[in-house]
């Protein structure tokens, strides 16, 4: 899922991301309620409508700009009082609140509240964590079966996801998973990854969470990943992703490719004609565009050059879980696998507190 944190995906038109291929977009609760406002974008009749997208959303329940962005937050039972990044106005979001506000938004697939722990996080935190997180899950499910909201789209009812938290507790990530289970949800996905832990120990969380949810409904993993990193979630059992990489790292002149990344910043791709990959079917690599060319743009900061790099870098990623599965209905997952673990050469990433 492209991140579209504002209703946005960062310099990328609604008619560029369906020639991608996008099938879904991931909108954020709390950039949302915080600025336009939920008012507003109900007026618009949604945020489909009000963004121009007429395909599906996912909206994030809040709970991570919540803990990764707000000054002076206080958690409770009844949620989480904070101030707001912007401005730093007192509010306040808990699980009915957020279930409110992505009703509002009508997004066709909506996050449960849940609080996300640090990394790294003592037991006893992660647990009284886990079990808030299960308190508020059961709490959104009442909100849900008493107001029934629908997908502004015109899809029908609103799907709503569990978050399995637990830190790095492989008994709290069990835990957490059988709870949702029990509560019964349309899908589940894995939080609490990509906050500052090794890889290690982000693969060990969804190995911990996956074998306890339902192998019939969807699971997400929230805000990953590297190109390999995707593809061993896949071999995990992971459906859904989404991530700010593909966006993130183009304003900076960055480049996904097979074998890893281009900063095409750098003096040696000055008079180098090629485009940014050989065989590449995405806008700035069939039309031509020279990575000399598209490092001169970017040194000028001049717009065409992050949007030809971000056009590049979504082209990847939705490409690379296409091809992710075509291979599992052909049967050859595996050859996939080898072949991208082995040929990308990996950088550290870590998830950064801002938007897309």
């Amino acid at each position: 899922m492209p991140v579209g944190t504002q209703g946005s995906v960062k310099a990328v038109s609604p008619d560029e991301l369906r020639g991608l291929g996008a099938q879904i977009l991931l909108g954020n609760t709390y950039h949302l309620f915080i600025r336009p406002g939920t008012e507003i974008i109900r007026e618009f009749g949604g945020l489909h409508a009000f963004m121009n997208w007429d395909r599906a959303i996912l909206t994030d329940s809040g709970g991570f700009q919540v803990w990764s962005l707000a000054k002076l937050r206080k958690i409770s039972e009844e949620g989480v009082h904070f101030q707001n990044h912007l401005d730093g106005t007192p509010t306040f979001i808990g699980p009915e609140t957020s279930m409110e506000i992505q009703a509002a938004l009508g997004s066709d697939i909506a996050m449960l509240f849940d609080e996300c722990p640090p990394y790294p996080c003592e037991r006893d935190y992660a647990q009284t964590s886990g079990e808030l997180t299960l308190r508020w899950a059961a709490r959104c499910k009442e909100w849900v079966a008493q107001n029934a909201p629908q997908a502004g789209g015109g899809t029908g009812r609103q799907l709503h996801f569990g978050i399995v938290q637990g830190s790095i507790y492989p008994e709290l990530r069990e835990r957490s998973a059988r709870g949702l289970v029990e509560l019964g949800f349309d899908g589940y996905a894995i939080g609490g990854v990509s906050v500052g832990e090794p890889e290690t120990e982000m693969l060990a969380a969804v190995e911990h969470s996956v074998p306890f949810l339902p192998k019939d409904r969807p699971r997400y993993a929230m805000g990953l990943g590297t190109p390999p990193q995707m593809i061993e979630m896949v071999a995990r059992g992971i459906d859904m992703f989404d991530c700010v990489l593909p966006t993130r790292v183009a304003r900076t002149g960055t480049a996904y490719t097979a074998s890893g990344t281009l900063n095409l910043k750098n003096q040696k791709f000055a008079h180098d004609q090629r485009p940014i990959e050989e065989d590449c079917a995405c806008y700035s690599c069939a039309s031509g565009f020279a990575r000399g060319y598209i490092r001169h743009l970017v040194k000028s900061k001049e717009i065409l050059g992050l949007r030809l790099v971000t056009l590049h870098n979504l082209h990847f990623y939705l490409h690379l879980l296409a091809r992710a599965r075509t291979a599992l209905e052909a049967g050859n997952f595996a050859e996939l696998r080898s072949h991208v673990t082995s040929t990308y050469v990996p950088t550290s990433v870590i998830r950064e507190e801002e938007p897309n």
